[in-house]
């Protein structure tokens, strides 16, 4: 006999984080460690660190050439990094 609400085990496991409240602290965690798979190695082995607050991505930068850069490409990075997550996360990428 089969049952007609199959569910997938990636949805029992996402419903489950989500009854929880932990499925936004993962994908804020999957977003930040997609930081370098987005941006690219060269950028970031300019990276000094990134966390997510008010979601708002904070990345540090050791060069200031760079950072200037990046910040005229800020909203496609936002893209990138949420499409990539599969979510809305981040609204905005701070560079200091």
């Amino acid at each position: 006999m089969f049952r007609k609400d199959v569910k997938t085990i990636k949805d029992l496991i996402m419903q489950n984080l989500r009854s929880q409240g932990l499925e936004t602290p993962l994908l804020q965690k999957r977003l930040v460690e997609a930081w370098p798979i987005v941006a690219g190695e060269m950028i970031a082995g300019y990276t000094m660190n990134t966390y997510i607050r008010n979601q708002t991505l904070v990345v540090s930068l050791s060069s200031p050439a760079l950072r200037s850069d990046l910040s005229m490409q800020r909203q496609e990075l936002v893209g990138k990094l949420n499409s990539f997550v599969g979510a809305q996360i981040i609204t905005d990428i701070r560079f200091c």
